[in-house]
């Protein structure tokens, strides 16, 4: 190898490490934000995204957008992230059942592992049961009752197939040996408009969805899907406490972005998404919200993801659960 071609390799080397370095320092990317979330607007991870998207901006000095890609469970905008851009310009909001759940039930169009990257975890939360005040039914013993007379009659809505609040449906229909019939909608805002409308039954809601019509008297709540009372409910039972002890269903959302995005700026994301979800007055937001903010490493979410994925992987297959 002569002089002139190690020169020649010298000089490409340096020129791709600087490149590289450019690339990794390019933060934020020099253009605006977009914050991808899969569900319709005026549901909770429309409503948890906002929030975040808000103070996201302020803090970075960019634009932030929402963009709604409602469909499929979620599984549109996990997709549609997965293929997206490499400069991190596009972020996810994540959610529970297109990322450890969906894979299990269908034929997926993505990896979620291989090809979505995670940040941060966002926020969890349990989910509360409501019924529409058309339904007659005042307690989780109602619902029970009814159901077990009349088979296959009783429905509830969810935000999807695979969703957390389809399976809370699935995994109550196994435990309290009923049938009751699940309706998948494309988010929590239409789920709710139909149960207002008296056209389902029930609904696995997240707390921000209903509260407002709880308050009404349009919805009773009758139980939450987590492990403790909703601080917002405290009168509320949870579900393992009403006669099914080790009943858990929470829901969350967690940020991921494309796996072809460096990992310099899958950290600055984290350190910048982690900021916002520490920040108090966020913080308060999303409480008062029934969304509980849990920032992390993005190690910590990568193990919970695998944690998850396996534990209702094991509960779709045991269960037999289908898609619909």
């Amino acid at each position: 190898m002569n002089k002139r071609h190690l020169l020649r390799t010298a000089l490409a080397l340096a020129t791709a490490g600087l490149t590289l370095t450019a690339q990794a320092q390019d933060f934020p990317p020099k253009k605006t934000i977009t914050m991808v979330v899969g569900f319709a607007a005026g549901g909770a991870a429309d409503t948890g995204a906002r929030i975040i998207a808000k103070k996201l901006g302020e803090n970075i000095g960019a634009s932030v957008v929402v963009d709604n890609r409602a469909g499929a469970g979620g599984n549109i905008a996990h997709q549609y992230t997965a293929q997206g851009p490499s400069d991190g310009s596009l972020i996810l909001f994540g959610s529970v059942g297109p990322l450890t759940i969906a894979q299990h039930m269908m034929k997926l169009p993505y990896d979620p592992v291989k090809d979505l990257a995670p940040i941060t975890m966002g926020v969890n939360f349990p989910n509360v049961l409501v019924v529409g005040a058309h339904t007659g039914i005042k307690t989780f013993a109602d619902f029970v009752a009814y159901a077990k007379k009349n088979p296959g009659k009783l429905d509830f809505a969810s935000t999807g197939p695979g969703s957390a609040s389809h399976l809370a449906g699935e995994l109550l229909n196994d435990m309290a040996k009923i049938d009751t019939v699940h309706v998948p909608y494309k988010g929590g805002a239409p789920a709710l408009q139909d149960l207002l409308g008296g056209r389902v039954a029930a609904y696995y809601s997240t707390l921000s969805t209903s509260l407002p019509h709880i308050e009404t008297g349009k919805l009773i709540p009758i139980a939450s899907t987590g492990s403790q009372r909703l601080t917002a409910l405290p009168k509320v039972p949870t579900i393992a406490e009403s006669g099914y002890p080790g009943f858990s269903a929470t829901n969350w959302y967690a940020f991921v972005a494309s796996s072809k995005v460096p990992k310099p700026i899958l950290d600055r994301w984290n350190t910048e998404l982690v900021k916002v979800l520490k920040s108090p007055d966020v913080v308060d937001a999303l409480n008062s919200h029934g969304l509980t903010p849990q920032p992390g490493s993005r190690e910590d979410l990568a193990k919970y993801m695998a944690k998850e994925t396996t534990t209702w992987g094991r509960i779709i297959h045991e269960r037999k659960i289908a898609m619909d």
